[in-house]
């Protein structure tokens, strides 16, 4: 019988002692790991955001930040119809607000080190995509006959995609935030 453990004896303890600590080392860092984000996760909830995690399996799985919508049509507070309305409001929203500026030079040929300018059909169509998204926002906006309470729950929860209480601050004030989003979405999707 010949092997490595029978002819090193000590060698093999030695071993089987360092596989162990790796392993224990291991399993610390992990649980360290997962005690950090539990934290993190718990401290977002308590400002009021929406956490969600897939279904456990064999594997941790990772957690996932909702949106408004997400976490009101997931607990059955909004409807799929008002969800959609929100939905599309959103999107204008989001698009209107996040054009980047349009570089200018007064240099035809810009010199090293500057950014590639992008070609002008694509600044063009940039541009066209932002203006269609200005005026459905502006057409979604006079639908709430641009009241200002309806607007800005719009804006907070769909377009910012803030939970109610996480753009409210207070349990209180995240209720009749949602309530005032709730008729927001039902004449958004009425029309």
């Amino acid at each position: 019988m010949s092997g490595a453990g029978l002819k090193d004896p000590a060698g093999a303890a030695r071993h089987r002692l360092l596989r162990l600590e790796r392993l224990a080392q291991t399993r610390a860092e992990t649980r360290a790991v997962t005690e950090g984000v539990a934290e993190t996760v718990a401290l977002s909830r308590a400002r009021g955001e929406a956490i969600a995690q897939a279904a456990a399996g064999k594997r941790a799985q990772p957690y996932r930040r909702q949106s408004g919508l997400d976490w009101l049509a997931g607990k059955g507070r909004i409807g799929p119809a008002a969800k959609a309305a929100g939905e599309r409001y959103g999107w204008a929203f989001r698009r209107a607000k996040a054009e980047p500026p349009i570089a200018s030079t007064l240099n035809l040929r810009p010199g090293r080190g500057a950014a590639p300018t992008p070609p002008l059909q694509e600044i063009l169509a940039h541009g066209e995509g932002t203006e269609v998204a200005r005026r459905r926002l502006a057409a979604f906006r006079a639908r709430l006959c641009r009241q200002a309470d309806l607007v800005a729950a719009c804006d907070l929860i769909c377009g910012e995609e803030r939970t109610p209480r996480e753009a409210a601050g207070r349990d209180r004030d995240a209720g009749r935030l949602e309530a005032v989003l709730k008729v927001a979405l039902d004449i958004l999707a009425a029309g």
